[in-house]
């Protein structure tokens, strides 16, 4: 049985990419609502208060998980948008999230609460405080 202890070593960059990634991916969300880039979300009319707030969670949180900064109080913050996302605007549309296209949400969500316990990785402003 091959020995994976020497990977180890990568796990601070291996979180590190993953924070980048997943803040990249959210930031995009909260750019399609305030900015229609690259696409627009949703009819393109006006935000409710409900979706600004959305959207500015996923810009202004998405950039800071995305250098690092406050990480593990930020993702908190964005792992509960998350929950509520997924109970506001897709379990309404049915159980299973193949059904009403929350799996996204759900594992944004569960990512998120991930760096609130695992912290930033590599990277990280966070870093360079500690």
């Amino acid at each position: 049985m091959p020995s994976f202890e020497r990977l180890n070593a990568y796990q601070p960059y291996a979180l590190a990419a993953l924070r980048i990634i997943t803040a990249l991916l959210f930031i995009e969300h909260g750019t399609m609502k305030l900015f229609a880039f690259p696409i627009p979300q949703g009819d393109g009319g006006p935000l409710s208060t409900i979706a600004l707030i959305a959207a500015l969670l996923e810009v202004i949180g998405g950039i800071a998980i995305l250098v690092g900064f406050l990480t593990r109080p930020v993702a908190f913050i964005l792992s509960g948008e998350m929950a509520v996302a997924y109970f506001m605007a897709h379990n309404p549309r049915g159980f299973f999230p193949a059904v009403n296209g929350g799996g996204e949400a759900i594992l944004y969500c569960f990512v998120f609460l991930f760096l609130v316990f695992a912290g930033a990785g590599a990277f990280a402003i966070d870093k360079r405080n500690a």
